[in-house]
């Protein structure tokens, strides 16, 4: 018997304004199965999380180039 899926997650390529974002809900909306369409906002912990990722990602690739020369 295989698994049931109660909802799926949509990550955007980038934030958007609350305003710019209507068609896309709208659309998603129109799927067959979407029953509702939540927004996560974009707080301080998402933007401080991006930069730690960013500044990790670089390291990584600065070790990396390090070990090569």
């Amino acid at each position: 018997m295989s698994d049931r899926v109660k909802g799926l997650t949509v990550v955007l390529d980038n934030d958007y304004r609350q305003e710019d974002i209507e068609m896309i809900k709208e659309l998603i909306l129109q799927i067959k199965g979407v029953k509702t369409v939540k927004e996560s906002i974009v707080n301080s912990d998402d933007l401080i999380n991006r930069e730690r990722i960013t500044i990790e990602t670089k390291e990584k690739i600065y070790d990396f180039l390090k070990e090569l020369i």
